[in-house]
């Protein structure tokens, strides 16, 4: 589970990572990058913080495989968060071949692509 903070839940930020963020892929995901101003939490003196959210359509396969993928991908966030500014948005598609993916696998893609898109 990824910390609440680090959490995209804002539908008009996920909308925006995707139209106007940077893109990046590989066989099992599609990595897209806002650097944002917007600070996660509320108030003033709120610590900012990278906020991720996960696509996973059906395309990916049922319920079971879908909720592996994301369960895969997060456990995968959560030891990258500390490479990411703390005003990045990402948001991370998976494509239908992560359903087959090892965790192996989808770790390596997920920090390929964030370090691809944190160069460009």
């Amino acid at each position: 589970m990824l910390p609440a903070a680090s959490r995209l839940r804002d539908p008009e930020l996920f909308r925006r990572a995707i139209r106007q963020g940077r893109r990046t892929g590989s066989r099992t995901l599609v990595l897209h990058r806002l650097a944002s101003e917007i600070t996660a939490g509320q108030g003033p003196f709120a610590a900012p913080s990278a906020q991720v959210g996960l696509v996973v359509s059906k395309a990916v396969g049922p319920a079971v495989t879908r909720n592996l993928v994301k369960r895969r991908i997060r456990a995968s966030v959560r030891e990258l968060l500390g490479e990411l500014a703390p005003a990045d948005i990402l948001v991370i598609r998976a494509t239908p071949a992560a359903a087959t993916a090892s965790y192996a696998e989808l770790s390596r893609d997920l920090s390929r692509c964030v370090q691809k898109v944190m160069t460009a």
